[in-house]
């Protein structure tokens, strides 16, 4: 097999063309085209400049005697482990063009549940960012006139206001230490993140955040069992299996208890078994695998398992949707709100310093 190749706008290709392409496969191969002539006409018709390469170098790698799957690892940045390895399990069980259909369907509903809590998350974000800019527009520019109107009548500014002129005063004489703290803060924390305790940490702690480490644990492990059934039901062993989508879930922590249960099934024992106690990993999810392995349907379990979780998230972010309008409601009262009666205190007062 060929080295690793580097593919430039490797996200903009997984997130634009990777499902199409794998449905586009999976159809014509599905109305009895060869591999090489499905690739080929892929590559005739796309127009993009990033993924058309991609499609000549797939198709020169066949034509030289390899397997789809081997062309397919020339490019990890596109093709992860788990699909070329689906597809390589498609391949040796003959049922390729079933495999890539599953595939399909499971990019869509991944990429569709990412789009939903990203939708969720979205409008709060932008509220509360908007609403710090402006806090920050009126604590540096507004609050100093209204204070400089008060200041002639030669009476010491309400306490809120002056707190509000002092460190508007600040961030204009050390704006640019301010701008060093915070950049070097996350310059620090993104160093510490990317080593392995920093990440299992941050990937813990976050989990255990009310509400929010919920929604995560439960994307996280609903996604482990959706493509832990469908690599099982293409034919990858379940070692494999285990080793590609624990590294695939994004959690370190999850990650970690995945992994451990991977060493107790490679020592002989069951799933069930070996995911029991792990850290993070819900009880229902072990004994659901628990009866599927007595019944001999662990991959159809982890896909009701995953179709559960799913339910789940959409019913949490539906929830967490509507609690947010009041939750922002009350935080724009309190910063901005907050903010202007301090600004308007001096003018309460204008009658008694006058009358004074």
């Amino acid at each position: 097999m060929a080295n690793p190749v580097r593919v430039r706008g490797a996200g903009q290709i997984r997130k634009k063309d990777l499902i199409p392409f794998t449905r586009q496969m999976s159809g014509m191969l599905n109305a009895g085209m060869s591999i090489i002539s499905a690739v080929s006409t892929l590559e005739e018709q796309n127009t993009s400049k990033l993924f058309k390469p991609i499609l000549k170098g797939l198709r020169d790698s066949i034509e030289s005697g390899s397997p789809f799957s081997d062309g397919l690892a020339i490019y990890p940045q596109v093709f992860d482990p788990m699909y070329v390895n689906m597809v390589a399990a498609g391949e040796a069980s003959g049922q390729f063009a079933p495999v890539l259909k599953r595939l399909a369907v499971m990019l869509d509903s991944s990429a569709r549940l990412v789009r939903k809590v990203k939708s969720a998350l979205t409008y709060p974000t932008v509220i509360m960012s908007l609403a710090l800019i402006i806090a920050l527009g009126l604590i540096t520019f507004v609050v100093p006139v209204f204070a400089e109107m008060f200041s002639g009548f030669g009476k010491e500014l309400p306490g809120p206001t002056q707190f509000l002129v002092n460190v508007g005063e600040w961030i204009k004489k050390y704006w640019y230490m301010l701008g060093i703290v915070i950049g070097g803060g996350v310059y620090a924390f993104k160093r510490w993140r990317g080593t392995t305790a920093g990440r299992y940490a941050t990937d813990s702690a976050f989990l255990k955040i009310p509400v929010f480490g919920e929604l995560v644990l439960k994307v996280s492990i609903g996604r482990f069992c959706r493509l832990f059934a469908d690599m099982l039901s293409s034919g990858v062993p379940i070692l494999n299996a285990l080793d590609i989508v624990a590294r695939s879930i994004g959690n370190a922590a999850l990650e970690k208890s995945f992994l451990d249960a991977r060493a107790g099934v490679e020592q002989g024992g069951t799933l069930s078994a070996s995911l029991e106690g792990k850290p993070f990993l819900p009880i229902l999810m072990v004994r659901m695998i628990a009866a599927g392995e007595k019944a001999g349907r662990v991959d159809e379990m982890l896909t009701s398992i995953a179709d559960s979780y799913d339910e789940e998230v959409e019913t949490m972010l539906a929830t967490l949707t509507s609690l947010m309008e009041p939750f922002l409601m009350v935080f724009l009262g309190v910063v901005i709100g907050g903010i202007v009666v301090a600004m308007f205190m001096p003018i309460f007062q204008l009658g008694s310093v006058v009358s004074g």
